[in-house]
Protein backbone atom coordinates (compact mmCIF):
# COMPACT_ATOMS: atom_id res chain seq x y z
CA UNK A 1 0.00 0.00 0.00
CA UNK A 2 2.51 2.05 0.47
CA UNK A 3 4.36 1.57 -2.37
CA UNK A 4 1.33 2.31 -4.39
CA UNK A 5 0.78 5.86 -2.66
CA UNK A 6 4.38 6.40 -3.50
CA UNK A 7 3.85 5.72 -6.92
CA UNK A 8 0.94 7.70 -7.16
CA UNK A 9 2.46 10.96 -5.52
CA UNK A 10 5.09 10.64 -8.26
CA UNK A 11 2.71 10.40 -10.60
CA UNK A 12 1.09 13.52 -9.10
CA UNK A 13 4.04 15.64 -8.73
CA UNK A 14 5.37 14.64 -12.81
CA UNK A 15 1.75 15.15 -13.91
CA UNK A 16 0.97 18.75 -12.28
CA UNK A 17 2.04 20.85 -15.04
CA UNK A 18 0.07 18.79 -18.05
CA UNK A 19 -2.99 18.88 -15.73
CA UNK A 20 -2.63 22.33 -14.68
CA UNK A 21 -2.08 23.47 -18.41
CA UNK A 22 -5.83 21.01 -19.31
CA UNK A 23 -7.64 22.36 -16.23
CA UNK A 24 -6.66 26.43 -17.34
CA UNK A 25 -7.85 25.49 -21.15
CA UNK A 26 -10.99 24.22 -19.37
CA UNK A 27 -11.19 27.06 -17.82
CA UNK A 28 -11.40 29.42 -20.59
CA UNK A 29 -13.04 26.98 -22.86
CA UNK A 30 -15.13 25.24 -20.70
CA UNK A 31 -16.71 21.79 -23.02
CA UNK A 32 -20.75 21.54 -23.01
CA UNK A 33 -21.95 19.83 -19.88
CA UNK A 34 -18.47 20.28 -18.10
CA UNK A 35 -20.27 19.70 -14.69
CA UNK A 36 -22.57 16.90 -15.71
CA UNK A 37 -18.63 15.29 -16.80
CA UNK A 38 -17.13 16.14 -13.43
CA UNK A 39 -19.96 14.59 -11.36
CA UNK A 40 -19.80 11.08 -13.81
CA UNK A 41 -15.69 11.29 -13.26
CA UNK A 42 -16.50 11.63 -9.79
CA UNK A 43 -18.49 8.74 -8.97
CA UNK A 44 -16.10 6.59 -10.95
CA UNK A 45 -12.99 7.97 -9.04
CA UNK A 46 -14.49 6.89 -5.78
CA UNK A 47 -14.46 3.43 -6.53
CA UNK A 48 -10.91 3.16 -6.67
CA UNK A 49 -9.74 5.67 -3.70
CA UNK A 50 -9.47 5.23 -0.13
CA UNK A 51 -9.18 7.89 1.56
CA UNK A 52 -7.90 6.08 4.76
CA UNK A 53 -4.91 4.66 3.07
CA UNK A 54 -3.86 8.49 2.37
CA UNK A 55 -5.30 11.28 4.58
CA UNK A 56 -2.80 13.07 2.17
CA UNK A 57 -5.24 16.42 2.85
CA UNK A 58 -5.28 16.14 6.42
CA UNK A 59 -1.34 15.12 6.50
CA UNK A 60 -0.79 18.63 4.60
CA UNK A 61 -3.45 21.00 4.49
CA UNK A 62 -5.87 22.99 6.58
CA UNK A 63 -9.56 23.22 6.20
CA UNK A 64 -11.21 26.52 7.23
CA UNK A 65 -13.30 26.65 10.05
CA UNK A 66 -16.76 28.73 10.19
CA UNK A 67 -18.07 29.99 13.20
CA UNK A 68 -20.78 27.53 12.69
CA UNK A 69 -17.67 24.33 12.91
CA UNK A 70 -16.45 25.96 15.39
CA UNK A 71 -19.66 26.36 17.81
CA UNK A 72 -20.36 22.53 16.87
CA UNK A 73 -16.65 20.90 17.47
CA UNK A 74 -16.24 22.86 20.66
CA UNK A 75 -19.36 21.88 22.05
CA UNK A 76 -18.86 18.42 20.98
CA UNK A 77 -15.02 18.74 22.79
CA UNK A 78 -16.91 19.94 25.74
CA UNK A 79 -14.63 23.66 25.58
CA UNK A 80 -15.87 27.07 25.05
CA UNK A 81 -15.44 28.49 21.20
CA UNK A 82 -12.84 30.44 22.66
CA UNK A 83 -10.55 27.62 24.47
CA UNK A 84 -10.78 25.61 21.29
CA UNK A 85 -9.63 29.12 19.10
CA UNK A 86 -6.96 29.16 21.53
CA UNK A 87 -5.78 25.67 21.72
CA UNK A 88 -6.13 24.77 17.79
CA UNK A 89 -6.99 27.54 15.49
CA UNK A 90 -5.36 30.70 13.99
CA UNK A 91 -6.19 33.06 11.75
CA UNK A 92 -4.43 33.19 8.51
CA UNK A 93 -3.98 36.24 5.78
CA UNK A 94 -7.56 36.37 4.70
CA UNK A 95 -8.71 36.41 8.47
CA UNK A 96 -10.20 32.94 8.49
CA UNK A 97 -9.77 30.51 10.90
CA UNK A 98 -6.77 27.49 10.35
CA UNK A 99 -5.53 24.78 12.08
CA UNK A 100 -2.04 25.94 13.67
CA UNK A 101 -0.70 22.81 12.91
CA UNK A 102 -0.06 19.84 10.32
CA UNK A 103 -0.94 17.55 10.36
CA UNK A 104 -4.64 18.01 11.70
CA UNK A 105 -4.53 17.82 15.04
CA UNK A 106 -7.61 15.42 14.75
CA UNK A 107 -6.32 12.99 12.64
CA UNK A 108 -5.24 9.73 14.02
CA UNK A 109 -1.59 8.82 12.00
CA UNK A 110 -1.78 4.66 12.78
CA UNK A 111 -5.42 4.78 11.57
CA UNK A 112 -5.78 7.86 9.00
CA UNK A 113 -9.11 8.34 11.67
CA UNK A 114 -10.63 11.66 12.36
CA UNK A 115 -11.44 11.59 16.49
CA UNK A 116 -14.14 14.07 15.10
CA UNK A 117 -15.26 12.89 11.98
CA UNK A 118 -19.23 13.08 12.84
CA UNK A 119 -18.60 16.76 13.67
CA UNK A 120 -15.71 17.49 11.36
CA UNK A 121 -15.56 20.78 9.87
CA UNK A 122 -17.30 21.47 6.71
CA UNK A 123 -14.44 21.91 4.46
CA UNK A 124 -13.48 18.63 5.28
CA UNK A 125 -16.88 16.95 4.67
CA UNK A 126 -16.93 18.83 1.26
CA UNK A 127 -13.56 18.22 0.19
CA UNK A 128 -11.97 18.04 -2.18
CA UNK A 129 -15.06 19.44 -3.82
CA UNK A 130 -15.40 17.81 -6.93
CA UNK A 131 -18.92 18.43 -7.65
CA UNK A 132 -19.51 21.89 -6.63
CA UNK A 133 -21.78 23.75 -9.22
CA UNK A 134 -19.61 25.33 -11.77
CA UNK A 135 -16.83 23.39 -11.99
CA UNK A 136 -15.23 26.43 -13.84
CA UNK A 137 -15.81 28.63 -10.38
CA UNK A 138 -13.30 26.13 -8.69
CA UNK A 139 -10.65 25.27 -11.37
CA UNK A 140 -8.51 26.96 -8.79
CA UNK A 141 -9.49 24.29 -6.62
CA UNK A 142 -8.81 21.59 -8.97
CA UNK A 143 -5.59 22.33 -9.71
CA UNK A 144 -4.24 22.64 -6.44
CA UNK A 145 -5.85 19.01 -4.99
CA UNK A 146 -4.54 17.71 -8.06
CA UNK A 147 -1.01 17.57 -6.54
CA UNK A 148 -2.48 15.89 -3.18
CA UNK A 149 -5.38 13.94 -3.60
CA UNK A 150 -5.41 11.11 -5.44
CA UNK A 151 -9.00 11.30 -5.99
CA UNK A 152 -8.32 14.78 -7.60
CA UNK A 153 -5.79 13.59 -9.74
CA UNK A 154 -7.51 10.43 -10.84
CA UNK A 155 -10.78 12.58 -11.93
CA UNK A 156 -8.54 15.12 -14.03
CA UNK A 157 -6.54 12.14 -15.44
CA UNK A 158 -9.95 10.63 -16.38
CA UNK A 159 -11.16 13.86 -18.05
CA UNK A 160 -8.42 14.38 -20.15
CA UNK A 161 -8.95 11.50 -21.34
CA UNK A 162 -12.75 11.96 -22.42
CA UNK A 163 -12.22 15.58 -23.31
CA UNK A 164 -8.89 15.47 -25.46
CA UNK A 165 -10.60 11.98 -26.57
CA UNK A 166 -7.73 10.08 -26.20
CA UNK A 167 -4.97 8.84 -24.09
CA UNK A 168 -2.99 12.11 -23.70
CA UNK A 169 -3.12 11.80 -20.09
CA UNK A 170 -2.33 8.08 -19.86
CA UNK A 171 1.14 8.69 -21.81
CA UNK A 172 2.42 10.54 -18.75
CA UNK A 173 2.30 7.63 -16.71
Amino acid sequence: MLMSLLKMKRKMQANRPAFRRFLTKLEKNPPKKLDNLAVEMDKAVWGETDCLACANCCKTMTPTFTTTDIKRISAHLDMTEEAFKKKWLKKDRAGDWINTKQPCQFLNLKDNKCSIYEVRPKDCSGFPHHTRRHMVDYMHVFKQNIEYCPATFRLVERMMERVNGDDSASTHK
